[in-house]
């Protein structure tokens, strides 16, 4: 199975901007530096966590900031934000033959178990903060001494 990278690109902005409020403005620019994405992509991202709540974005070279507190966002909230609330975890095939043994049976055998499936990664999804993330981040951090982040063009005025 395999998600979009919408999730991880949205939770990485998440920690950016979280890890560099104060020393720099996180910009789409700044934070696309980070990713290593166009800005437009972290536009859209930004865009779909204000939507959720999630982050508060400055017009112009303002920068995005947390809405909440770190320890008030889950991973469930942030996957929530940028996939397509539409569609159900699991996309099932269109047209299952309904003359086949097989086909006419097939979602009375799995739709129960994809909704199992789909409620368990919720869960442990929403185990997961942001502020969990942060620690782990900072422990990374300073085991591979990358603790600064040279982008002199947005640092933010003292």
């Amino acid at each position: 199975m395999q998600f979009s990278s919408r999730f991880t690109i949205a939770v990485h902005i998440l920690l950016a901007v979280n890890e560099f409020e104060g020393q720099f403005k996180t910009t789409s620019n700044f934070l696309g530096s980070s990713v290593n994405v166009n800005p437009v992509i972290i536009r859209k991202t930004l865009g779909q966590l204000k939507d959720a709540g999630l982050v508060t974005v400055e017009a112009g070279v303002g920068g995005a900031s947390l809405a909440k507190e770190p320890k008030k966002i889950t991973l469930w909230d942030v996957f929530c934000a940028v996939e397509d609330k539409k569609e159900e975890l699991f996309h099932f095939h269109e047209n299952p033959n309904p003359d086949c043994p097989v086909g006419a049976n097939i979602h009375a055998v799995m739709d129960g178990r994809l909704k199992k499936m789909k409620r368990s990664l919720q869960k442990e999804m929403d185990s997961v903060t942001l502020q969990d993330l942060v620690k782990d981040l900072r422990k990374e951090m300073k085991k591979s001494k990358k603790l600064g982040f040279a982008q002199e063009e947005e640092k933010v005025e003292a």
